[in-house]
């Protein structure tokens, strides 16, 4: 399934580019995420604790940069990840493009995710919805070191796992609302 999500930050591209590609100080912005290793300059090894409903998953994630263009501002990662209890597995290709935009800079990522096993059963309107949510988070998260804040430099907790259930209501709720309007 292909996933596409955006959004602006209060920087220039520049400043916007050198920390989205600085891996160890952005995987804290990422919802459940957890940087175990850093195997090369462009490869990583992660843990990503997810929770939809009763369900809590623990994904392993082999991360690759496959391609960096900084005169266009595209970055390719690819992600192999297994869940830690053999119940799925996820591939994905993930493209970031930045261009700047009167003083900010806007961040569009599309992702083509291929998911296995029990994972696969939540559909493409729950994740999809999950993954917009977790983009949310991750943005206010890179704004606010962008912008210095406070927040920004407060020390990061242990990764919580991403909260499912209210997501899942979430998309549910939104997924009634948008059938209803039509």
């Amino acid at each position: 399934m292909r996933l596409e999500n955006a959004f602006d930050v209060p920087a220039s591209r520049e400043d916007a580019w050198h920390l989205l590609n600085d891996v160890p100080s952005v995987v804290p912005c990422m919802p459940g995420a957890e940087l175990l290793e850093v195997v090369g300059e462009n490869a990583w090894k992660a843990k990503l604790y997810v929770k939809l409903g009763p369900i809590a998953l623990q994904f392993l994630a082999d991360v690759a940069r496959e391609e960096i263009d900084e005169t266009r501002g595209r970055v390719l990662l690819t992600v192999k990840a297994r869940e830690g209890k053999g119940r799925g597995s996820a591939d994905a290709t993930i493209e970031s493009q930045l261009a700047a935009e009167g003083g900010r800079t806007h961040v569009h990522i599309a992702t083509e995710l291929a998911l296995r096993g029990a994972v696969a059963q939540y559909g493409r309107g729950v994740v999809a919805d999950v993954v917009g949510r977790m983009t949310e988070q991750f943005a206010r998260c890179i704004a606010a070191k962008l912008a210095e804040t406070p927040a920004a430099a407060a020390p990061v907790a242990a990764p919580a796992p991403v909260g499912g259930l209210r997501l899942l209501f979430g998309a549910f709720w939104r997924s009634l609302f948008r059938r209803s309007r039509k």
